[in-house]
């Protein structure tokens, strides 16, 4: 199946590793042109490096006011248009209730909730018909997860604001869509598995909750993303898409 996507360009954030990274891949995998983003200058270049020449790696913090702009300004000037974005970021501190400090919730805020709106409030203004605006949420928005009280708190937020751009951008025909990520192999998955003392056990009852009873690999994830942000996904928006291998029971 084409997806469309052959010359056309975004812009993914948080795309030198984990999902961000597996839907870079897609998207340059397929054609499409990048401007790829990380914190770090040395990793976010050699990651472009390893995606292809079409991709461009810039360092950037979602949380930083200037970033946005400047993303979209590089996107323009190197390839000459922008079709869509992709705003990913790592996850937020994890925690109970009494663990999570006001500075770890104003960090998370600053850059899962705030970063991404400014990013795709930015983005918006730049599309045009055919552009899309995609984010990489998780599970928590329709069910809170255990030890991740940040996320349960701003995930269902962003979930909303992104429904709400749905309404407010489709006239315009630019399209929103969300990505609902579960357990997907990570290294941020793996790393909360390990939280508990015993990873593999708690990797072992985690798949045991899963209808098919495994993990998803980054891959599959990166690959529904690209669908989504693609032109064949022309007359899907306002969505949030479960990539959980079942886990979500509600319709």
């Amino acid at each position: 199946m084409d997806l469309g996507l052959k010359d056309r360009v975004y812009i993914v954030t948080g795309a030198t590793r984990g999902l961000g990274n597996a839907t870079a891949r897609s998207l340059a995998g397929d054609g499409a042109k990048l401007i790829i983003t990380g914190r770090d200058e040395k990793v976010v270049v050699e990651a472009a490096a390893e995606l292809g020449p079409d991709v461009v790696g810039l360092a950037a913090d979602n949380a930083d006011p200037s970033a946005a702009q400047r993303l979209v300004d590089s996107a323009r000037e190197r390839f000459g248009r922008l079709d869509g974005i992709l705003i990913s970021v790592g996850g937020p501190a994890p925690g109970f209730l009494a663990d999570n400090t006001d500075d770890q919730w104003q960090t998370a805020f600053e850059t899962v909730f705030l970063g991404a709106v400014r990013l795709a409030r930015t983005a918006a203004a730049a599309l045009g018909e055919g552009g899309v605006i995609g984010f990489v949420l998780s599970g928590s928005v329709h069910e809170p997860i255990a030890g991740l009280t940040i996320s349960n708190g701003l995930r269902p937020g962003l979930a909303g604001f992104a429904k709400s751009l749905a309404d407010e951008l489709g006239p315009r025909g630019i399209r929103v869509v969300g990505a609902l990520p579960a357990r997907i192999d990570t290294d941020r998955v793996r790393e909360l598995d390990a939280l508990s003392g015993d990873a593999e056990a708690a990797r072992t009852a985690n798949e045991a909750r899963i209808p098919l009873r495994r993990y998803g690999t980054p891959e599959e994830f990166g690959k529904t993303a690209a669908f989504l942000l693609s032109p064949a996904a022309s007359y899907l928006t306002g969505i949030m898409v479960p990539v959980d291998g079942g886990s979500r029971h509600g319709f």
